[in-house]
């Protein structure tokens, strides 16, 4: 056994991850008692190595696994960034990643941690040299992004080989720009964060107005 994280593949056998409809996220089905899951996207789910927690496993859903080997290629193409986690391996269903302490932004407005512009200029930094390596920064968001010590940590690269802009980043780095004062060193209710997110989603389109959707979120916000 040349690598700590092999220790953990019998325990990996054991837990199987499926997709839902409408976006929704992964279902896990079964556990390992020496695997901690630390995330669930709508694609995979996430499990931290308690024998080796250096190491995070990124399992795919059965139905995903397509996605596997297209998000090792990302990482290769990306090279050696700080930016972004290491990814040591890749398996049929499961990438082996280091694991990145911190608070994702989207727990960062919920709990009031305040986001300096640092992390927001760091994001844009990141952005051009991801299209440097002829890939597409897409799908960069707030769970997206870890705050680490001060700097920005971006944790899902799956979508890069995705053609396209979805603009979420530059919504939200407009956002941040505009109206982050208004909340800055304020924990922001699950409810309030939830409906944001779902209405984005639901308006998300060629005739979605950023200027329309920010003026309905102002109404929400000063009604709480």
């Amino acid at each position: 056994m040349n690598n700590e994280w092999e220790k953990d593949i019998g325990s990996l056998s054991n837990i199987k991850v499926f997709s839902n409809p409408n976006n929704a996220p992964v279902t896990i089905s079964g556990d390992a008692a020496n695997l901690k899951c630390i995330g669930v996207g709508t694609d995979a789910a996430v499990f931290q190595s308690l024998t080796a927690p250096a190491y995070a496993f990124k399992v795919y859903a059965q139905d995903k696994l397509d996605k596997v080997k297209n998000e090792a290629i990302v990482y290769k193409q990306l090279g050696d960034s700080s930016i972004f986690p290491t990814c040591f391996a890749s398996y049929d269903e499961y990438l082996v990643l280091s694991y990145e302490e911190g608070k994702t932004l989207y727990d960062c407005v919920l709990q009031g941690i305040h986001i300096p512009k640092q992390v927001v200029n760091e994001v844009e930094e990141a952005r051009a040299y991801i299209r440097s390596k002829g890939l597409n920064p897409r799908d960069i968001h707030l769970k997206n992004i870890i705050l680490q010590n001060g700097k920005a940590k971006i944790i899902d690269v799956s979508e890069y080989t995705v053609p396209g802009n979805d603009f979420r980043w530059e919504h939200l780095k407009k956002g941040y720009e505009q109206y982050y004062h208004l909340i800055d060193g304020n924990s922001v209710p699950f409810w309030i964060v939830a409906t944001i997110q779902k209405w984005y989603n639901q308006r998300r389109g060629n005739s979605f107005s950023y200027e329309d959707f920010t003026k309905t979120i102002l109404k929400l916000l000063y009604k709480k």
